[in-house]
């Protein structure tokens, strides 16, 4: 009842600190008398509290019984597996009361608040320096003491630091474990992580004292100050040319030299600057680390971002000489001016056919030699124009470059959108010419005469059935190879056709895109949002043939029918008890298997039926949302609730129910 009432009616007689219960001011005496009765039977070390004593001992024995739910990691004790499970759930319970930051730890939390009090409890003997952390502190010591206990185990190397070990170690290993959020490069050191990633956000905190220019960090505003002062410390040891920068120093040295020091290992090509194969290199990975800043399309090469950028802009620096249209790109207006000089000098050696441009020319050729020279890096898939690898690639980037102007949906492809498009402005340019029906999309029309000749050119190779659309045939084709190429990348999980995947997915982002215009609703899928739409309508399309009974979804009434046929297809496989829903014979049949699928997330106590298990979960949260009506006592089960109606009732209790609070 205290917990309630929150009384604490003892007292600790040191520092009057209050407690509900006397065992705990017992164990908080032992703070200020130093006792410690409880010890490990292995090595003798004394603890103030019981179970302090035996997470000690599970050092020595190895245990590990508390084991995180998600990865399956095991801890010594359950504060470390609480602490530890918060990582999945983002959980951050321990709130600053300064800032309202958030922690999940405690511990983590008090240092924090000390940043706001300036507390610095901490105290070095020695030279009374103060820390707001112990660890510091301990750090501290070794600059007195010298010493130097974590070694390198490859070249024995020392260091005060561990976190200092651990970053030498990655010269050794090659591990670089900090990721840029953005374009996924990756770093030995955090610090060298936080100023690649001042490229993209801009920020640049460094500035010049001559011009104010800003740079991303220390090094390079050093660099740029030579630009004021004249001065160039790098000499080449040739011809005596000087450098600000060492590297350009180095780079120009091997135009004397010959030397290519940079090899692809992919193509082993080589290059005399290390950015230059970098920028080689992203042609076999695919990696585009220059992103325009207004709609994140990626590029491989800053030049080409540049350009890009004119299409926002609409900048366009090169002229005709002719007729003054302008281009963004050089090239294209070189190609352009061939329109007005008629000069096509790229021939096709095959059919003599000449082309303006090399481009033209370089497609052509392949419809003559078969050459497919863009793959998708995803699923190796061949393509003779980039263009029609990148629109490919985005099938499974997800990137969708095209936006429509009305409602910003977004699409793969242009073509796409503008068909998309005609939604809004109701254009419908393709007629059937059996029935005059208008449709937006040519393929639909082709499509829909089909349902005028009955035509179906699409067979199942493999029982032979026919099919109007080959999208319908391919689906239809899964269900003999049980094929299942769309898959969660989430949780894995695999599916026969996109649509029920794109749904699938959601259930992990939350995204719910279908509104409902009578109360705002959201749902994942259509089909969800056609059922609740009903609920408002009260549109019952579903009848039953035999009783009349109408129902919104096409489910309840197949289970509905199932009342008047007997009919009772899912069985037990165990003893062979047949229900008339699936979900009931799969509750039944972990009384065979003895699953327990549903777990408390506090005492990780297994339940069989979800319901048990949030009856369960009130145990911990005190939560109880059952309410008397006469004397509105709360409980946390509704049969409880009902046996002390009857106290009010005596035998009337049949009249009176209870109220639930919030729905269980």
């Amino acid at each position: 009842m205290r917990i309630h009432t929150g009384e604490k009616p003892y007292k600790c007689t040191v520092c009057s600190k209050s407690f509900t219960r006397n065992a705990q001011r017992r164990v908080h005496i032992r703070t200020h008398t130093g006792e410690k009765p409880y010890k490990c039977t292995v090595c003798s070390k004394s603890f103030g509290k019981n179970e302090h004593c035996k997470v000690h001992m599970r050092t020595h024995s190895g245990v590990k019984p508390y084991k995180c739910n998600v990865c399956s990691k095991s801890f010594s004790n359950n504060s470390h597996c609480r602490a530890h499970i918060r990582t999945h759930t983002g959980e951050k319970p321990y709130k600053c009361t300064m800032c309202s930051k958030s922690f999940s730890k405690n511990e983590h939390c008090k240092v924090h608040i000390r940043t706001h009090t300036g507390e610095k409890p901490n105290k070095c003997t020695v030279c009374s320096k103060s820390f707001s952390k112990g660890a510091q502190l301990w750090v501290h010591k070794r600059t007195h003491t010298e010493e130097k206990p974590y070694k390198c185990t490859v070249c024995n190397k020392s260091f005060s630091k561990n976190e200092h070990c651990k970053v030498h170690m990655r010269i050794h290993t090659g591990e670089k474990p900090y990721k840029c959020t953005v374009c996924s490069k990756s770093f030995r050191k955090n610090e060298h992580c936080k100023v690649h990633i001042r490229a993209h956000t801009k920020v640049k905190p460094y500035k010049c004292t001559v011009c104010s220019k800003t740079f991303g960090n220390n090094t390079h505003l050093r660099v740029h100050m030579r630009t004021h002062t004249g001065e160039k410390p790098y000499k080449c040891t040739v011809c005596s040319k000087s450098f600000r920068k060492n590297e350009h120093c180095k780079l120009h040295m091997r135009i004397h030299t010959g030397e290519k020091p940079y090899t692809c290992n992919l193509c082993n090509k080589s290059f005399r600057n290390y950015d230059k194969r970098r920028v080689h290199i992203r042609t076999h990975t695919g990696e585009k680390p220059y992103k325009c800043t207004m709609c994140s399309k990626s590029f491989s090469k800053n030049v080409q971002r540049q350009v890009h950028t004119r299409s926002h802009t609409g900048e366009k620096p090169y002229k005709c000489t002719m007729c003054s249209k302008s281009f963004s790109k050089n090239e294209q207006c070189k190609v352009h001016m061939r329109t007005h000089t008629g000069v096509k000098p790229y021939k096709c050696t095959f059919c003599n056919k000449s082309f303006s441009s090399t481009a033209q020319h370089r497609t052509h050729t392949r419809t003559h030699t078969g050459e497919k020279p863009y793959k998708c890096n995803v699923c190796s898939k061949s393509f003779s124009q980039n263009v029609q690898c990148q629109v490919h690639i985005r099938s499974h980037t997800g990137e969708r470059p095209y936006k429509c102007t009305v409602c910003s949906k977004s699409f793969i492809k242009n073509e796409h959108c503008k068909v998309h498009m005609r939604i809004h402005t109701g254009v419908r340019p393709y007629k059937c010419t059996g029935c005059n029906k208008s449709f937006r999309n040519n393929d639909k029309r082709r499509v829909h005469i089909r349902t005028h000749t009955g035509e179906k050119p699409y067979k199942c190779t493999l029982c032979r059935k026919s099919f109007r659309k080959n999208v319908q045939r391919q689906v239809h084709i899964r269900s003999h190879t049980g094929e299942k190429p769309y898959k969660c990348t989430v949780c894995s999980k695999s599916f026969g056709k996109n649509e029920p995947c794109k749904v699938h997915m959601r259930t992990h982002t939350g995204e719910k895109p279908y509104k409902c215009t009578l109360c705002s609703k959201s749902f994942s899928s259509t089909a969800q949002h056609r059922i609740h739409t009903r609920s408002h309508t009260g549109e019952k399309p579903y009848k039953c043939t035999m009783c009349s009974k109408s129902f919104n979804q096409n489910t309840q009434r197949q289970v509905h029918i199932r009342t008047h046929t007997g009919e009772k297809p899912y069985k037990c496989t165990v003893c062979s008890k047949s229900f008339r829903r699936n979900e009931h014979c799969k509750i039944h049949m972990r009384t065979h298997t003895g699953e327990k699928p549903y777990k408390c997330i506090v005492c990780s106590k297994l339940f069989s039926k979800n319901e048990h298990c949030k009856k369960h979960m009130r145990t911990h949260t005190g939560e109880k949302p059952y309410k008397c009506i006469v004397c509105s006592k709360l409980f946390s089960k509704n049969e409880h609730c009902k046996k002390h109606m009857r106290t009010h009732t005596g035998e009337n209790q049949q009249l009176l129910g209870s109220r639930q609070i919030r729905e269980d």
